[in-house]
């Protein structure tokens, strides 16, 4: 007879693959648990190879639409009993996207739930930070030009502020570019890398940003503090692992566990 605990976290890995295994932690660390079984049950399924880059889609240089293997990946997670699902991939949120690989998930007819990332930013600093009005977003580029971040937290009355093309450039090469970029060089980050995105966050703090969102899964393997020269960093993974404690298991989520 099975022992196993029915349901689960599912995690959409391999967008890229650190960013799986950072939401994963960031999970643990924020359960309220005191030995192994107490824990909450995650599935992590990283299938990096199939999984095309997001902005090159987005921006047109690609037409290969990754929300099809990344709604795969979920429904795979659905079936293996994963009744809650994240995905820590800012750009993939993007409509162009997600609408794919959700359309996927429904059509499965396992009953889950799906948490949005941005969504759960614009709700955790309604929340937690009410004081802040002026935002500032480092993200890729096929963030910024699908607008989600733009779209949401204006929506929630908030000003959104992006670096200017030339600093949205540097942080897409402290990402991606393949010699000190963070998806080539992660564990440990690059200085140069760190120092593009610290850069732009003063910028963003010299145009008026009150906070700024680290608005890639990768920028949070680089900036891990909670302040930066005073300015607060927001982690939208750490605000993804939070939600996703709390649609699955509210009690668990450990007390003042992003203070």
């Amino acid at each position: 007879m099975s022992c196993l605990v029915p349901g689960a976290i599912g995690i959409v890995g391999g967008v890229g693959p650190y960013a799986g295994l950072d939401l994963m932690r960031k999970i643990f660390d924020m359960t309220d648990a005191h030995s192994d079984q107490e824990h909450l049950s995650v599935l992590h399924h990283s299938r990096s190879p199939l999984i095309m880059d997001r902005t090159l889609f987005l921006t047109g240089k690609s037409q290969d639409n990754p929300g099809e293997v990344l709604g795969d990946v979920m429904v795979e997670l659905a079936e293996d009993g994963a009744t809650v699902i994240g995905m820590p991939c800012n750009t993939a949120h993007s409509p162009a996207i997600l609408d794919v690989a959700l359309a996927k998930l429904s059509a499965c007819g396992v009953k889950t739930h799906f948490v949005h990332m941005i969504d759960a930013v614009a709700d955790y600093l309604s929340q937690k930070l009410p004081e802040v009005r002026t935002v500032g977003v480092l993200g890729t580029i096929g963030t910024y030009n699908t607008g989600i971040y733009q779209h949401t937290l204006g929506k929630a009355g908030l000003k959104v502020l992006f670096p200017d093309a030339e600093g949205r450039n540097r942080v897409q090469q402290a990402i991606s570019d393949k010699t000190f970029g963070i998806k080539a060089e992660s564990n440990p980050v690059t200085a140069q890398a760190y120092q593009y995105l610290a850069d732009e966050a003063d910028a963003l703090a010299a145009q008026g940003a009150q906070a700024v969102i680290l608005g890639c899964t990768e920028i949070p393997l680089a900036l891990t503090e909670k302040q930066l020269h005073g300015l607060p960093l927001i982690d939208a993974t750490a605000v993804l692992a939070r939600a996703l404690i709390m649609a699955f298991a509210p009690d668990k989520l450990k007390p003042n566990c992003m203070e």
